[in-house]
C-alpha cells in the first residue's frame, strides 16, 4: 500500500465514490431506455444513435477540456463536470412524459450531448488531478479508480433495472442522479483547489503537437484498438451466443466477465507500471493477450477448434479482460512520463492535454466499435469479423515492439523518473553554464559534470548529469 499523505487519501476515496456515482449515472438507462423508446414510436436505429452520440460527443470535447484546463481550472472542471452529469441523468428520467415520437429523440439527443460534455469534463479533470497528486504512483492510482469506474458501469444497468421494477421509468434517474450531487458537493469540499497545483497560466502546447511524439502517438493508437475490441463485443456477442439460449441472467453473466477481469487486474498493471515494469512491455503483452482471446471467442475459422462452446467463450473473455487492462493502464502511464521526458512541462496544462487524449481516443474506439462490429457481422458473420480486432492488435504489438527496439536506452533512477522530479526543462540550462568562452572544455561521455572543474558550480546531491 503506498504511503499517501491525509490529503491524498481523502482525494482517492472523493474520486473512487465519484467515478462509481458517474458511472452509473451513464449506464443506468441500458436495460429499459430502448423498451421505451419503441413505445413512443422510436426505430432501433434512433434510440441506438443516442448511445452512440455520447461517445462521439466525449471524442469532441475531451481534447478542448484538455487544452484548456489552466484556464478553466481542474477543480471546477471535474465539480462542473460532475454536476452536468447528474442534472442530466435526472432531466432524462422525465422523458417518459413526452408522447411525440419525433420531440422524444430530440430531447434525448440533446440531453445525452450536454451529459457526454459534462463526462468529458468529469474524465479528463479527474485523469489530469491524478496524474497531478499521485506523481509517484500514477498508474496504480488511475487503475484503482478504473476499478471503481466499471464497478459503475457494471452496477448501473443492475440498479436502474431494480429501480425500474420498482418505481417506473423516472425513479432510476432521480435517485441516482441526486446520489451524483451528493457527490459533487463531496468532491467541492474536499479537493484542493485550481491554485493548490500550482496555477499555470502559460500554454504548454496542444493536443497536435502531444501526438507527433511517436510515443505517444502509439499510445493513442493502443487506446482506440483496445476501446474498439470492448465495443465489438458489446454490439455482437448477444447474437453470437443466441444459439445457446442463455437466460438474461447467464447472457448478463457473460457480459459482465471481460469486464470484471478487468476490474481485477487493473491495479496489479497499474503497480507493475510504476515500479516494476516498462509500461511498453506491458501493452504488448496485452495486445497478444487480446490476440489470443479472440481467436478463442470466434473461434477462427482458420483454426481446429471447431464451433464455440460456453467455457471456450468463459475463457476467451476472461483474457480479453486481461489484456484489456494491460493496454489500457499502461498507455496511460506511459503517455505521462513520455510527454514529460519529450520536453512538455511537468504541470497541469500536460496533464490536461494527455488526460484529454486519452478519453477522446477511447471515446472514438468506442464509437468505431460497436458500428464496424454490426457491419462486419451482417456481412461476414462473426466468426470472421473478429479478425478485425484480431488484425488491430497484431499492429499494435508489431509497433510498440519496433518502438522498444529503436528506442535509446536512457540511464534513470530506477525504471523511471517521478513525473514531479523530472529536469528536462533544467537540464538544458545546466548544460549551456560548461560551455564558456574559449575553447569548449572538452568532456567525454559518463564524465559527470559534478565531477568536472568546468562545472561553474553547478551541482545536485541527487541527480548526476552528463554531456556526450
Amino acid at each position: 500500500m503506498p504511503s499517501y499523505t491525509r490529503q491524498q487519501y481523502l482525494t482517492l476515496i472523493v474520486f473512487a465514490v465519484a467515478d462509481f456515482c458517474n458511472a452509473v449515472c451513464v449506464s443506468l438507462q441500458a436495460p429499459f431506455y430502448p423498451m421505451m423508446a419503441e413505445s413512443k414510436g422510436a426505430s432501433a436505429t434512433q434510440y441506438g444513435f443516442v448511445f452512440g452520440v455520447f461517445e462521439l460527443v466525449v471524442f469532441i470535447a475531451s481534447p478542448i477540456y484538455g487544452n484548456y484546463i489552466n484556464q478553466i481550472g481542474p477543480k471546477f472542471m471535474f465539480n462542473a463536470g460532475i454536476f452536468t452529469t447528474a442534472t442530466t441523468c435526472i432531466l432524462f428520467g422525465f422523458l417518459d412524459r413526452i408522447t411525440d415520437t419525433d420531440i422524444f429523440i430530440g430531447f434525448s439527443f440533446a440531453i445525452r450531448i450536454i451529459e457526454a460534455m459534462g463526462n468529458a469534463g468529469f474524465l479528463t479533470a479527474s485523469f489530469s488531478i491524478i496524474a497531478k497528486e499521485f506523481p509517484e504512483n500514477v498508474g496504480a492510482t488511475f487503475a484503482s479508480l478504473e476499478t471503481c469506474y466499471g464497478l459503475g458501469m457494471i452496477a448501473g444497468p443492475t440498479v436502474g433495472g431494480a429501480l425500474f421494477e420498482v418505481g417506473g421509468y423516472t425513479l432510476p434517474f432521480v435517485s441516482l442522479g441526486g446520489t451524483l450531487i451528493a457527490a459533487a458537493t463531496l468532491t467541492y469540499c474536499i479537493l484542493p483547489s485550481h491554485s493548490d497545483f500550482g496555477g499555470e497560466k502559460e500554454s504548454s502546447g496542444n493536443i497536435l503537437q502531444l501526438v507527433k511524439v511517436p510515443s505517444i502517438a502509439l499510445a493513442a493508437y493502443a487506446i482506440i484498438a483496445s476501446s474498439i475490441s470492448i465495443g465489438f463485443l458489446q454490439a455482437t456477442l448477444e447474437p453470437h451466443l443466441r444459439s445457446f439460449e442463455l437466460s438474461p441472467l447467464q447472457l448478463g453473466f457473460m457480459f459482465i466477465l471481460n469486464g470484471a477481469t478487468y476490474g481485477i487486474f487493473a491495479p496489479l498493471w497499474g503497480w507493475l507500471c510504476d515500479k516494476h515494469i516498462n509500461p511498453t512491455i506491458v501493452v504488448i503483452f496485452g495486445a497478444f493477450v487480446i490476440v489470443t482471446s479472440f481467436l478463442m471467442v470466434g473461434p477462427a475459422p482458420f483454426l481446429p477448434i471447431g464451433p464455440i462452446t460456453i467455457p471456450v467463450c468463459i475463457v476467451a473473455l476472461i483474457l480479453h479482460g486481461i489484456g484489456f487492462g494491460a493496454e489500457l493502464v499502461a498507455t496511460f502511464t506511459s503517455a505521462h512520463r513520455d510527454a514529460v521526458a519529450n520536453g512538455f512541462p511537468d504541470d497541469i496544462q500536460t496533464y490536461g492535454m494527455v488526460s484529454g487524449m486519452w478519453a477522446s481516443t477511447f471515446a472514438l474506439g468506442a464509437f468505431i466499435g460497436p458500428s464496424a462490429a454490426g457491419a462486419l457481422f451482417d456481412h461476414i458473420g462473426f466468426e470472421w469479423a473478429t479478425q478485425f480486432v484480431v488484425g488491430l492488435h497484431v499492429l499494435v504489438a508489431v509497433a510498440f515492439i519496433t518502438n522498444l527496439c529503436c528506442s535509446k536506452k536512457t540511464t534513470h533512477e530506477g525504471l523511471y523518473t517521478k513525473i514531479h522530479n523530472s529536469l528536462a526543462a533544467t537540464d538544458a540550462e545546466k548544460a549551456c553554464l560548461i560551455t564558456t568562452s574559449g575553447p569548449k572544455p572538452r568532456i567525454s561521455p559518463q564524465v559527470s559534470i559534478a565531477d568536472s572543474s568546468y562545472n561553474s558550480g553547478v551541482s545536485d546531491s541527487s541527480h548526476e548529469y552528463y554531456v556526450s
